[in-house]
């Protein structure tokens, strides 16, 4: 199993699943991540926190802890 945690620079990955329980699941698919999207890492910040990701036409940071709840391919 892979996650967005684990996605390098540059790469763009599918969302396969969605992991976590109640609101934080709810708060990820309220920004846009659901299963299926194609989500472009455009870059991580010196520190390894946050990500920043583009999907859906639009431009997103997402902690890594958040980004090790998506389950990507």
């Amino acid at each position: 199993m892979k996650t967005l945690k684990e996605a390098r620079v540059g790469e763009t990955v599918v969302v396969k699943r969605l992991h976590g329980e109640g609101a934080v699941k709810r708060r990820i698919m309220d920004m846009g991540i659901t299963k299926g999207v194609e989500i472009y890492v455009r870059k991580v910040a010196p520190l390894g926190d946050p990500m920043e990701l583009n999907l859906r036409g639009y431009e997103l940071s997402v902690r890594k802890a958040d980004a090790e709840m998506i389950e990507v391919e």
